[in-house]
């Protein structure tokens, strides 16, 4: 039973249903903007130099593409599904129509994995970068407030709860306000990747892929090391290929966020043809940003300067080359980048609970939609106070792995649904179709499955307490209250 799937007509007269539809509204440039919002990020001017310095030297320009291209993979996955099944729920939809409602479960289980735990990190991250940025200007302003025993990080809380306002009031408008703080971001990093050219140096992209090396604190606690570094028992090391793919890994985290934009298929005007060329425009932007800042870090200064860093970010770049004004434009630029990132975030969360909800795997009650702007505002609600609570009040920071294996199962699961849905249902009409199938899925599970692999035994111990939780509440009460088990019992 836990096999039964839900065929496409099902999911698609759904999205009619009334008192739980949405409003279509999004177009392409929409789409793309919203890519582009979620994926630049603070991370943008950290997460290079950190790869750099500590695991691939100035190959980590090759990491950031191999990066790309795995989600490039993936994301043509999804594209081809969002062409074929235009409804909210993203991989967890494209899942239940393929491979079953079990599979389909734990694909949205660990949805809701990457987009809450994802959503509080970066708000998280927000209320520090906004302090930051205030001591730019010579202004103290603590990031956090002790209550009693209690630490109090209060910049989440206006962060989440000024998107989580603009998400209920309607989709269309807090993508205009997205897409112009976009915009501004995009033009901060451009500036930053100009400014930084005229000081870039030839002799610094030597070694371009250093040897390797046995890794600083070889010897410490099992925990941190990657699962296939513990399985092989092999000593942790840095640098050389394994260490550029390791940075791959790392660096992946950059450009999570657009399997987050899939669950917007719903809210797009033709989403047949925009949805598809919304993602590949925004992939493509972004990749772009991101090559350009790490050459521009690794040619600024060496791998090896980087390293003496105790967190080696663009900033550390442009203060070792003597021009520590702009770690303050950095800072400001941190703190716009992160901001868009937190409303796509809450935006793909409450999209997957409501998806979840409309099939009966969780409370009904969620997908009940606002008849004024057709958003689910009590999801939306709900989710952005458990986000706020989890930002402010705990050191939800210690959990970034999961934000990656999340999303990368998702992904392994969404790229053989391709091929089994090729086969299931060779009629579905397709506007966008993942060339040379199925080589390219199976290379994209392939590949998103060693990047899993990358992950830390600690991330991974993590990962399978989530997904015990997912089946005692799938057993307990999504599989009896399955819409379509329903439907198949009558």
């Amino acid at each position: 039973m836990a096999l039964r799937t839900k065929s496409i007509e099902a999911s698609l007269a759904d999205a009619d249903e009334k008192g739980r539809s949405l409003k279509r509204s999004l177009k392409t440039f929409d789409i793309a903007a919203m890519g582009i919002a979620v994926a630049v990020g603070a991370g943008i001017f950290s997460v290079g130099a950190n790869a750099a310095a500590n695991f691939a030297g100035p190959g980590v320009i090759v990491s950031f593409l191999l990066a790309a291209v795995t989600c490039g993979l993936a994301i043509m996955c999804y594209a081809e599904f969002a062409s074929t099944i235009p409804v909210a729920g993203s991989a967890y939809t494209f899942t239940y129509a393929t491979m079953g409602e079990l599979l389909a479960w734990i694909v949205g289980w660990d949805l809701i994995l990457e987009t809450l735990t994802a959503s509080a990190v970066i708000a998280k991250y927000w209320g520090i970068y906004l302090s930051t940025a205030f001591d730019v200007f010579g202004v103290t302003l603590p990031s956090t407030i002790a209550i009693g025993p209690i630490g109090f990080t209060w910049g989440p809380v206006l962060i989440v709860g000024v998107f989580t306002a603009l998400l209920a009031f309607g989709t269309r408008l807090s993508s205009r306000v997205s897409a112009v703080i976009t915009v501004i971001k995009v033009a901060i990093v451009l500036f930053v990747i100009v400014v930084g050219a005229f000081f870039v140096k030839a002799a610094n992209f030597t070694p371009f892929i250093p040897a390797a090396e046995p890794s600083k604190g070889a010897e410490g606690s099992v925990w941190t090391q990657s699962l296939v570094s513990f399985a092989t028992g092999s000593e942790p090391a840095q640098y050389g290929v394994f260490g550029l793919l390791a940075a791959a890994s790392l660096v992946f985290f950059a450009f999570i966020g657009f399997d987050v934009v899939a669950t917007s298929a719903e809210e797009t005007e033709n989403p047949q043809k925009t949805l598809p060329r919304g993602i590949f425009i925004g992939l493509g932007i972004v990749t772009l940003l991101y090559v350009g800042v790490s050459i521009v870090i690794t040619g600024m200064v060496s791998y090896k300067r980087l390293a003496q860093e105790d967190a080696p970010s663009l900033a550390s770049a442009f203060d070792i080359v003597g021009l520590p004004w702009a770690a303050g434009i950095i800072a400001i630029g941190s703190l716009i980048g992160l901001t868009t990132v937190v409303m796509v975030l809450l935006l793909g969360l409450s999209r997957i609970v409501f998806s979840m909800s409309r099939d009966g795997l969780l409370p009904r009650w969620f997908s009940v939609t606002n008849p004024k702007t057709q958003t689910p505002v009590r999801v939306q609600l709900i989710a952005g106070i458990v986000v706020a609570v989890l930002a402010g009040f705990t050191p939800v920071e210690k959990l970034e792995g999961l934000i990656n294996i999340g999303t990368l199962s998702a992904f392994v699961l969404v790229s053989i649904g391709i091929i089994v849905l090729r086969k299931s249902r060779p009629d579905a009409p397709r506007s966008f179709r993942v060339p040379w199938s199925p080589v390219v899925p199976i290379l994209s599970a392939v590949l998103c499955f060693w990047l899993m692999l990358n992950l830390e035994v600690e991330t991974w111990i993590r990962f399978v307490v989530w997904l015990v939780i997912g089946f005692a509440i799938y057993f307990g009460y999504s599989r009896r209250n399955s819409r379509v088990g329903k439907a198949m019992r009558e």
